[in-house]
């Protein structure tokens, strides 16, 4: 046990990408989980917005497992400030012990790994493998094209409204993150009178 109020998987981008306010909005992230008392785990990356929600996180008194393959590790990407880093051998485990240590999954603006582990922790809800709850920043209409495709999708006929109904989405990281650590059956109140 980490003595964290709770802990947040949260999967963003390696790069910072050509917008500032998503930076700001991974800083806004990690200060919320900081505050609240509760811990990060992310992929264990100092890059991007990766590196920017660890460090806030950090900054703001929460605790940081980073989870990263010894692959880039070598590359010389490991955030080393994190509270525990650990380094594991294949992308496999890292998804899989994040997923392991974490009560809530949140996707922020990020490129195709990002969208990787959203769907993949998404399709491992539908199909019963946790009952957590995952979440989608779409910050500044970041996410708006998926979400159409998505619902596209489902007019298709390959989804269904209640595989849409797992994920929760919204515009701004504080009552996203607020939601998510309700829902899992937590709270982050201790710490609220406290901002």
């Amino acid at each position: 046990m980490t003595g964290s109020a709770f802990s947040v998987c949260v999967y963003c981008g390696s790069r910072t990408g050509a917008d500032a306010r998503h930076t700001a909005a991974a800083q806004a992230v990690g200060r919320w989980i900081g505050h609240h008392g509760g811990q990060l785990v992310y992929g264990g990356g100092r890059n991007g917005l990766m590196g920017a929600v660890a460090d806030a996180t950090l900054a703001a008194g929460g605790r940081v497992l980073g989870i990263i393959p010894r692959a880039l590790v070598e590359k010389e990407w490991a955030h080393t400030a994190c509270s525990e880093l650990r380094i594991v051998e294949t992308m496999h485990e890292r998804k899989r012990l994040m997923a392991e240590h974490s009560d809530a999954f949140l996707a922020l603006p990020g490129g195709i790994g990002t969208f990787e582990e959203f769907f993949e922790v998404w399709t491992w809800r539908q199909l019963g493998y946790h009952d957590k709850p995952v979440g989608l920043l779409n910050h500044h209409g970041y996410y708006d094209t998926l979400l159409a495709f998505v619902q596209a999708s489902v007019a298709a006929g390959f989804m269904n409204d209640w595989q849409l109904d797992l994920i929760r989405v919204g515009e701004e990281p504080e009552p996203l993150l607020a939601a998510l650590v309700e829902s899992a059956g937590l709270s982050a109140a201790p710490r609220l009178d406290a901002l």
